[in-house]
């Protein structure tokens, strides 16, 4: 069971990765085919790597026009039409019905028109490929060009970076501290501003967009990272809670000796609940991580100018050049922005899960 929901939930990466790898006209193409393919067939007398265009659903002529406005031009007539203009036409040739419209994928000259033809479907034959310069052409195109004042994929990169790796410091900190506070430290009110805490989970974003928005403009820090790293300084419920009950496991025993050897509460601390609250400590950094690398609101929101784009942000500004979608290109630039996440659970993911299961457990 648990082998049939991880390869269900592994569905969609997999078809992002593939999808990927295909030309444009097999990313979209329906039904959609598993694995990336390069067709090939004859046109002008030579094998070439072709596009499907579609079938023809009746029989006629194709051939080259020789005379009047149009000459030179490759067209596909009828029969009695190509008849009636038999003295225009040149290398005419009979298509059957149901043939395949086929198009040269990449023209021999740069700037040049595609050549097409119409083959039979017996004429037409793949082979698996995978278009590794996807991902270097859709990094490329991802900010624009960099001579007409865009920006390069290695610039939202280290955006994203430099907001995950703060937010990930601001939240081990904060939370750290105020969740000692709450765990091992008496004083008055305390479970009742733990519930209070608490509370807050409760709050929507949205409900907060709006004062964040004028607290962020009121201090010019709309246009730039800060909102978006600065927040984690001050603490968040979920990992509070996370922690605190991560301290409550540990055993007082170890705070009373510190204290009788003189320790006061900020060595006890750093010097001996923090050590031993690794496991906790990093699925609270993995948490926000992944929070930070995939959060799409936030930047929406406070950013302005493309040079501070994170990744999930420059993926939208992508999605809507030039007036439509290169999916192959969103789905390979989509892949990379993946990658590191999933990474980063591999290597961490044995302290994650620790962290995770003894949380809340005594020992």
């Amino acid at each position: 069971m648990l082998i049939l929901a991880s390869a269900i939930f592994a569905v969609p990466f997999a078809w992002l990765a593939l999808s990927s790898f295909k030309p444009l006209d097999q990313a979209m193409a329906m039904p959609p085919t598993l694995f990336p393919r390069a067709y090939f067939a004859p046109i002008g007398g030579e094998r070439v790597e072709v596009t499907i265009d579609g079938p023809v659903r009746q029989g006629g002529v194709v051939a080259d026009i020789v005379a009047g406005s149009d000459a030179g031009k490759r067209v596909f007539l009828p029969a009695d039409q190509a008849l009636a203009r038999a003295s225009e036409l040149t290398n005419a040739h009979r298509v059957g019905e149901n043939w395949i419209r086929v198009i040269e994928r990449e023209p021999a000259e740069r700037g040049a028109a595609p050549r097409w033809d119409i083959v039979p479907p017996e004429a037409v034959d793949s082979r698996i490929r995978f278009r590794w310069k996807n991902y270097p052409e859709a990094l490329a195109a991802l900010g624009g060009s960099e001579d007409g004042g865009g920006v390069s994929f290695w610039r939202f990169l280290g955006n994203t970076l430099a907001v995950c790796v703060l937010g990930v410091i601001g939240t081990v900190l904060s939370n750290a501290i105020v969740a000692y506070g709450f765990a091992r430290v008496k004083w008055r009110g305390r479970d009742a501003f733990f519930s209070l805490t608490l509370a807050t989970l409760m709050v929507p974003f949205p409900v907060m967009m709006v004062p964040l928005y004028g607290v962020f403009r009121e201090l010019g820090w709309i246009g730039t990272l800060l909102p978006l790293w600065v927040p984690a300084f001050f603490g968040s419920a979920f990992n509070i809670f996370l922690m605190r009950q991560f301290f409550l496991g540990i055993p007082e025993e170890l705070s009373e000796a510190a204290r009788i050897d003189g320790s006061s509460e900020w060595t006890i601390f750093w010097r001996i609940i923090l050590p031993l609250s690794k496991p906790v400590l990093a699925a609270s950094a993995v948490f926000h991580f992944l929070y930070a690398w995939n959060d799409f609101m936030g930047p929406y929101l406070y950013l302005t100018k493309k040079e501070t784009f994170t990744l999930s942000l420059a993926l939208q500004a992508y999605q809507a050049q030039n007036g439509g979608v290169q999916w192959h290109y969103l789905m390979a630039a989509s892949t990379v922005t993946i990658l590191p996440v999933i990474v980063l659970f591999f290597f961490a993911q044995r302290t994650f899960i620790q962290g995770i299961a003894t949380t809340g457990s005594k020992s």
